[in-house]
């Protein structure tokens, strides 16, 4: 497909097969990825992880409806991480397509709609009472939080919580929403349905503890698997910029209002917003657009008329005055049809969970430090529409002052941990080995390469204490990399400091019920990985003000992501834009998300290139005389398996060759 001048960026551009299978329904009225979640209906816990736009909102619903009518629940909470996405929980008709039951939320509990805290937690308690005939109550996140203070462990039993957006729902210490599941799960009988889109781990707080998460029975969804079933949506956009001064020079080039766009500026005092604030930025914006013409003071949707002479309606998320906020998020609850907004400018929130199903441009300004935020991002413009046939998610960054070959390489890792976070896959870096002594008994499962024997290293004390260092190091890190402490301390304090206080403080804040030991043996372990990595553990910090804001898209794709042996390429071509550059990416169909799903499947098997290719001129060809057949990945000869690895790896890195996707540097050949 040729992308449209207006797009012009390092473009990633995914087909689908248009199957209609993510919006055909079954004899429930059920789409795949919620019949798979019906399936698991009498499960105390579960976690579903699905991609935006899959129907989560409406999974929930039938288990919620399921759970009021067999399995002995008496009441329903939906937990909502802004009042905006209680939308998704409305009332709707679900016995037309073949369900026992509609759902129904009374307005009187519908949290979401009521302005006044203090009376949307009398309101929670009233629902709690015996004596509430009312079944569903939708809230915030904040709401299900205040009012649980006021609750007592066995008001609480026989409810069932539906947590959307659980990443909130994080393991740190002060996270009041953490501590609310953990309540439900060990003071109460209540049953957790709980539900994200952000499954890319690693790059944020963990959302559990492990020995929480565990309780869960997970159900996931593959994001290939829903764009792939869309009946209008055809291909999806990913697209880089880099602009010379500020981003409002720009804005012009990759704004197109012909389009439904959200566009997500960068706060007050980010590099990216110079010296304006977020009303400036507002103001150039529609100035941008055309000239505004009037604005509903009962909705405060604002009508700008552009210079062609279209009327558009624009709805400002970023003024924060209460009455205002309040008349445009209930504007866009109650939106029916795809005329009544056009853009949409928005700062923190219409991120997650933010319904807009006609949205087909997402412009996002500024480096965003996190990968669960650019998939949210991403998700608000795939759901499928009719008439909507391209989705487009484009970032707009300050250039780098970086070389252009250290950029190149930084967008190909950005757009690799990009696609494989689409593709619910799991591309942190691998993990160093530490052992106690040379004697000590190797893991089969780590390459030996990278394992490295520390006089002087605590061993572990429990089992718990080892399989939390092996399963969450990922979680650590990133823990620490986002943490202020640590962020303070780069510039004032001595690296010793960090390493023998600070990630120490953060395991024991993370881990308080293991025994000291295990905790130190942790400790030690997560200082030596960060020191053999030779790791930043500030990726964001602010640079000098002389130095360009995009900087920390080359910081972020060396210090997040560790892609360097994920063998794809897609940078295609690299061309002028503005006063920078613009860097082109091969496009990305079907065939080319699978080469990328199986190349990252090779990176689990422990063989390179070399190897692989040894195996085939040597083991296989004497096997290929016996047996005449290819070995098998399921056979317990641990030869034959490792001579299936061999040509798995060998035929998809041919693959990747012939389609253009093979080494960036293209020095090895295979």
């Amino acid at each position: 497909m040729e992308l449209r001048e207006n797009y012009k960026s390092d473009q990633t551009v995914i087909s689908y097969e248009q199957t209609g299978k993510s919006t055909n329904t079954n004899e429930l009225g059920m789409r795949d990825m919620q019949a798979r979640v019906y399936e698991r209906r009498n499960e105390k816990y579960l976690l579903v992880k699905a991609p935006p736009a899959s129907g989560k909102s409406r999974a929930m619903m039938f288990v919620a409806l399921d759970k009021l009518a067999h399995q002995g629940i008496k009441k329903v909470i939906v937990a909502v991480p802004e009042k905006s996405i209680g939308r998704s929980f409305k009332d709707t008709s679900l016995k037309k397509f073949g369900f026992f039951e509609d759902w129904s939320v009374p307005q009187y509990f519908n949290l979401c709609d009521t302005e006044d805290e203090k009376e949307k937690v009398k309101r929670f308690k009233e629902f709690m009472e015996p004596f509430t005939k009312a079944k569903t109550l939708v809230c915030t996140h904040a709401t299900l939080r205040f009012a649980l203070k006021e609750l007592k462990d066995e008001q609480l039993n026989d409810m069932f919580f539906g947590i959307d957006e659980f990443h909130h729902t994080s393991a740190d210490a002060n996270n009041g929403l953490g501590e609310v599941v953990r309540r439900l799960m060990n003071n109460t009988n209540a049953h957790v349905l709980a539900m994200t889109g952000s499954f890319f781990r690693g790059d944020g707080v963990p959302v559990l503890r492990p020995e929480d998460e565990a309780r869960f029975t997970p159900v996931q969804f593959n994001y290939y698997d829903q764009l792939n079933g869309y009946k209008y949506l055809k291909t999806l956009g990913l697209g880089y910029h880099f602009y010379k001064g500020h981003y409002l020079s720009a804005l012009d080039k990759v704004l197109d209002t012909t389009k439904k766009t959200l566009i997500h500026i960068p706060v007050t005092g980010a590099k990216a917003a110079g010296a304006y604030d977020k009303y400036q930025q507002v103001k150039e914006i529609i100035d941008l657009i055309g000239s505004q013409v009037d604005e509903d003071y009962n909705t405060n949707i604002i009508t700008v008329k552009t210079k062609d002479g279209r009327l558009l309606k624009v709805a400002d998320l970023v003024n924060d005055d209460a009455d205002h906020r309040n008349h445009v998020q209930g504007y866009l609850q109650r939106m029916k049809k795809a005329s009544d907004v056009d853009v949409i400018i928005a700062m923190g929130m219409a991120k997650e969970g933010f319904d807009w199903e006609w949205c087909e441009h997402c412009l996002t300004i500024g480096v965003r430090g996190s990968l669960t935020e650019i998939v949210q991002i991403i998700g608000r413009c795939t759901r499928d529409s009719e008439g909507k046939e391209h989705a487009q998610f484009t970032n707009l960054i300050a250039a780098p002052d970086e070389t252009q070959d250290d950029v190149t390489v930084a967008v190909n890792d950005m757009l690799k941990a990009i696609t494989a976070s689409l593709l619910m896959e799991q591309v942190m870096a691998p993990k160093w080995n530490f052992k106690v002594s040379a004697d000590e008994e190797d893991d089969a499962s780590i390459d030996k390469r990278r394992q490295v024997v520390v006089e002087g290293l605590k061993p572990f004390k429990t089992p718990e204490g080892k399989q939390i260092w092996e399963e969450n190091m990922d979680d650590l890190k990133a823990i620490a990399l986002q943490d202020d402490r640590v962020k303070a301390s780069i510039e004032s304090e001595s690296p010793e400091y960090i390493h023998n206080i600070l990630l120490p403080k953060i395991v024991e804040e993370r881990y308080p019920q293991l025994p000291e030991e295990d905790r130190e043996a942790i400790s030690q372990r997560f200082s030596l990985d960060f020191v053999i990595r030779s790791v930043d553990p500030s990726p964001v910090t602010e640079d000098e003000e002389e130095k360009s804001e995009g900087n920390r898209l080359v910081k972020i794709a060396n210090t997040f992501i560790n892609l360097d042996n994920l063998d794809i390429n897609l940078i295609k071509t690299i061309n002028p834009f503005q006063r920078a550059y613009e860097i082109m990416s091969n496009e990305i169909d079907a065939p080319v998300l699978k080469v990328i799903q199986d190349a990252i499947a090779d990176k689990k098997i422990n063989m390179d290139i070399d190897e692989a290719k040894k195996i085939y001129l040597t083991m296989f060809q004497e096997w290929r005389k016996e047996h005449g057949d290819h070995p098998s990945l399921q056979s317990p000869d641990p030869n034959e398996r490792r001579m299936a690895e061999a040509i798995r790896i060998l035929k998809h890195y041919k693959i990747r060759r012939d389609m253009g996707l093979g080494f960036p540097d293209d020095k090895k050949k295979a």
